[in-house]
C-alpha cells in the first residue's frame, strides 16, 4: 500500500437535517424522504439502498407529507400549504398547488392512484384528481372543528379514516361526509391529559381503523359502528406515527422515546381460526423521536430526529441471508459535499446556505508510522460564502488551482474569483451568468483549471472556458435520445480531452472535449452508477455501481481492459460485495498507475493491479502477514485490495501529492452532541 502522510480533519462541522416523513413504493421499491430543511431524497432500495436522487431544500417549504401515486408519481404537502408534484427525470419541481386550506398536515393517494386527499389546518379535508399533466381540486368533504394530521384510504377506496384533535373521522368518498365520529380518551397513565392528538391512522380492509395518538396508546376502533375494539398502551410517550403491510398481517409504530413496534396478526391458537394482534418486537434503533416508519415486504423502515434512516429487514421474510440480512443505519448523503484545491491544499465544504473555505494545517515533524505528528501551522477558515434567499446550495466545487469557486442554487449559478496577495484574500463576483445554468446538478473544473464542466437538470452538458475574472461559453452537449434526465456524476481527464457522464438510470456517456462530440457510450449495467474516474496517460475510465461492482472501461479502445474482464471472470470477494455503503469517490496515484484510490463511508482502499485477486478463501481484510514472515510468504500472499477501517466515517478522502493524503471524517458522536436532547427516560434506581 505505501506510506502516506495523512491530514486528519475534523473540522466539517456538518449535521444532517432531521427526517420528517417517508414513503414506500411497492412498485419500484424505491423509497422518498423528506428532511426537515425540505430536501426529498429517492432511495432504490433494490439498488442496494442507494441515494440515487435528490430534491434540493427550501427555506419556505416545510414538508410534512410525502405520498406515491399510480405511474410512479411522487407529491408532498406541507405547512406553506402546498402540493408539490416532483419531475423525477429533470430532479425538479414539475409544479406546486395552493390548496387553500392553510398549513397541510397530511397527504394519502387512494389505492388506484386517480385521486388525491390533503387534510388542512382549518379541519378541511380536500380531494384533488390526479391528470396526467397536473392535479386537479374535486371538492371539500365535511369541514371538522380541528386540523387533520392523518390521513387513510379504505383498501376498496370507498371510505377514509382523519385523525384530528381528540377524536376520528370516519368519511364516505362518495357523498364526502362523516360517516363517523368517534372520540378518544384524554386518559394518560392515569392522568387526563388536555387534548389527545391522533398523529396517525391506518384503515384496514375488513374496516377496522387503527390509530397512534399523543398518549402513547395503539388502538383498535370498528368503522361500521365506531367503537373501541382494543387498546394497547406502548408507550410514555408520543407514538407519532404508523405503517402497514400491503398483506394487512403486521404493522408498526415509532414513538417519542426512540423505540419503534412491532405488531403481527397471529393465531389466537394452533387450531384456531381465529386471529388478534400481538405486540411482538420492540427495537431501540433511535437515540431520539421516531416521526415517520414505512413497512416494506421485507423490513420496517424507519427514520427521525436523529438523522438516521434505519432498515431493519425483517428475518422471516428474508429468503436469502445476504446483504439484505442486515440491519443498516443511512446518516450521510451518497453524494460530494466536498471538494478539494491540492495545489494550494484548501478544502471548500458546502452546506445548506453556505460554504466554507479551509487551508489545511502543516508540519515540519517527522515520525514514524502510526504516529501524530504536531502542526507547524494550524488549518485556517479563509472563507465564508453565504448564499441569499431561501434556497439550497445543490452543488459546488473548487478549482485545483484554488483561484474560482463555482455553485449551484434550483435559480441561479454562481462563480467566483480568488485573488491571493501574501495573506489577504479577496473575492470577485463573475456577473452576468447565463440561464441555461441554473439548477445545475454538478459542476467540475479541468485539472489545469482552464475549463468549467457544468451538468445541467435537463440533462444537457456545458463548457465554459475560464478567463482572467470573466468566461466564454465554448459548448453544449444536449442529452442523449431526447431524455431530459439529469447527469449527476462528472469525470474529466487530467489531459483534459475526455469528459464522462452518467446519470440515475441512463449508461456513462463519454464525450471529446477536443472534438467537441460524442464518443462513445459504456455498455448499460442494471445497477446505477456511484462514482467514476478517468486515469490519467491510460485514459482508463473506473466506474464503481451501487452493487459494490466495479469496471475498467478503455477509452481509446471503447472497450473494457483486460484487467476489468479478468476480475469480472473471477468476481468480487464476498466480503466485498457484502458492504452497505457505497463508494463515493475515485482516485488514481500519479507515479504509479496501476494503483486505484477508492472509499466509501467506513473504508479506503487501494487496488494495485499487479497483483493477483484475492478469492473468497483469502481474508480480504487482512492481505499481508506479520511483518517478521519472509519477503517470499508476503509476495505469496498478497492480493491486490489493500484496506484501510481507520479513518471513519469518512465523507472524503483524495491524494493531494503522492506522498500526502487528506481524510474528512464526521464522528456520529458530534453530530449526537449537537441534536436537541432526547426525552429523559427514567431508568430503576433512579
Amino acid at each position: 500500500m505505501g506510506e502516506f502522510k495523512v491530514h486528519r480533519v475534523r473540522f466539517f462541522n456538518y449535521v444532517p437535517s432531521g427526517i420528517r416523513c417517508v414513503a414506500y413504493n411497492n412498485q419500484s421499491n424505491r423509497l422518498a424522504v423528506s428532511r426537515t430543511d425540505g430536501t426529498v431524497e429517492i432511495y432504490n432500495l433494490s439498488a442496494n439502498y442507494f441515494q440515487e436522487k435528490f430534491f434540493p431544500g427550501h427555506e419556505s417549504r416545510a414538508t410534512e407529507a410525502l405520498c406515491w401515486a399510480k405511474g410512479q408519481r411522487l407529491f408532498s404537502a406541507g405547512l406553506n400549504g402546498e402540493i408539490i408534484e416532483y419531475d423525477l427525470q429533470a430532479l425538479d419541481i414539475k409544479y406546486s398547488v395552493d390548496a387553500f386550506g392553510g398549513p397541510i398536515w397530511s397527504i394519502a393517494a387512494n389505492p388506484s392512484g386517480s385521486q388525491l386527499l390533503v387534510g388542512c389546518e382549518d379541519g378541511s379535508v380536500k380531494l384533488f384528481q390526479i391528470n396526467p399533466d397536473k392535479i386537479q381540486f374535486e371538492r371539500n368533504f365535511d369541514r371538522q372543528k380541528s386540523r387533520i394530521l392523518s390521513l387513510s384510504w379504505h383498501p376498496s377506496g370507498t371510505h377514509i379514516a382523519a385523525g384530528s384533535i381528540d377524536y376520528i373521522s370516519v368519511f364516505d368518498v362518495k357523498s364526502g361526509s362523516a360517516v363517523h365520529k368517534m372520540l378518544v380518551d384524554r386518559q394518560y397513565m392515569g392522568v387526563s391529559k388536555r387534548k389527545c392528538i391522533i398523529w396517525g391512522v391506518a384503515f384496514l380492509s375488513d374496516g377496522t381503523v387503527i390509530s397512534v395518538d399523543s398518549a402513547g396508546k395503539v388502538q383498535f376502533w370498528d368503522s361500521a359502528t365506531g367503537t373501541l375494539v382494543k387498546t394497547h398502551l406502548v408507550a410514555n410517550a408520543d407514538v407519532q406515527s404508523i405503517a402497514v403491510s400491503d398483506q394487512e398481517d403486521s404493522f408498526v409504530v415509532g414513538t417519542a422515546e426512540g423505540t419503534i413496534f412491532h405488531f403481527q396478526l397471529v393465531s389466537v391458537t394452533s387450531t384456531s381460526s381465529e386471529k388478534q394482534w400481538v405486540r411482538t418486537k420492540p427495537f431501540q434503533h433511535h437515540t431520539h423521536d421516531v416521526r415517520t416508519v414505512a413497512h416494506s415486504p421485507t423490513a420496517l423502515i424507519s427514520g427521525g430526529t436523529d438523522t438516521h434512516l434505519v432498515i431493519r429487514p425483517l428475518m422471516e421474510k428474508v429468503e436469502v441471508k445476504n446483504y439484505d440480512a442486515a440491519l443498516r443505519k443511512i446518516t450521510f448523503p451518497h453524494r460530494r459535499l466536498i471538494s478539494c484545491s491540492k495545489k494550494r491544499q484548501l478544502l471548500l465544504f458546502q452546506f445548506s446556505h453556505h460554504l466554507d473555505l479551509w487551508r489545511l494545517g502543516s508540519t515540519v515533524a517527522t515520525g514514524k508510522h502510526g504516529d501524530t505528528l504536531p502542526l507547524s501551522k494550524d488549518a485556517d477558515h479563509l472563507l465564508q460564502l453565504k448564499t441569499k434567499g431561501p434556497e439550497n446550495i445543490i452543488c459546488s466545487c473548487v478549482s485545483p488551482c484554488g483561484s474560482w469557486i463555482a455553485y449551484s442554487t434550483a435559480s441561479q449559478f454562481f462563480l467566483r474569483r480568488l485573488n491571493y496577495e501574501h495573506d489577504n484574500l479577496s473575492l470577485q463576483r463573475v456577473s452576468k451568468m447565463p440561464a441555461f445554468l441554473r439548477s445545475a446538478v454538478q459542476i467540475m473544473f479541468s485539472e489545469d483549471s482552464t475549463k468549467l464542466f457544468v451538468a445541467s437538470n435537463q440533462g444537457s452538458l456545458h463548457i465554459l472556458r475560464l478567463l482572467e475574472g470573466s468566461f466564454k461559453h465554448l459548448h453544449t452537449f444536449q442529452a442523449q435520445s431526447g431524455t431530459v434526465e439529469s447527469m449527476c456524476l462528472l469525470a474529466i481527464s487530467p489531459d483534459g480531452n475526455w469528459l464522462a457522464a452518467s446519470g440515475t438510470s441512463a449508461g456513462v456517456h463519454v464525450y471529446s472535449v477536443k472534438r467537441l462530440k460524442l464518443h462513445c457510450t459504456v455498455p448499460a449495467y442494471n445497477f446505477p452508477v456511484t462514482a467514476l474516474a478517468i486515469a490519467p496517460k491510460t485514459n482508463n475510465l473506473v466506474i464503481a455501481h451501487s452493487d459494490q461492482q466495479i469496471f475498467e472501461y478503455s477509452i481509446p479502445d471503447k472497450q473494457y481492459t483486460e484487467w476489468s474482464r479478468a476480475i469480472q471472470k473471477q468476481g468480487f470477494h464476498h466480503h466485498w460485495l457484502q458492504r452497505d455503503t457505497p463508494i463515493t469517490h475515485i482516485g488514481f496515484h500519479p507515479k504509479r498507475p496501476a494503483h486505484i484510490l477508492l472509499h466509501d463511508a467506513y473504508m479506503f482502499c487501494i487496488i494495485d493491479k499487479s497483483l493477483p485477486l484475492p478469492n473468497d478463501k483469502t481474508l480480504l481484510y487482512n492481505p499481508l502477514p506479520p511483518t517478521n514472515e519472509s519477503d517470499v510468504i508476503r509476495r505469496r500472499t498478497a492480493h491486490a485490495f489493500k484496506i484501510s477501517k481507520k479513518y471513519k466515517p469518512l465523507l472524503f478522502m483524495d491524494l493531494l501529492d503522492e506522498r500526502t493524503l487528506v481524510a474528512v471524517e464526521r464522528p456520529l458522536d458530534d453530530i449526537i452532541a449537537q441534536l436537541p436532547p432526547p426525552i429523559k427516560k427514567k431508568k430503576f434506581g433512579t
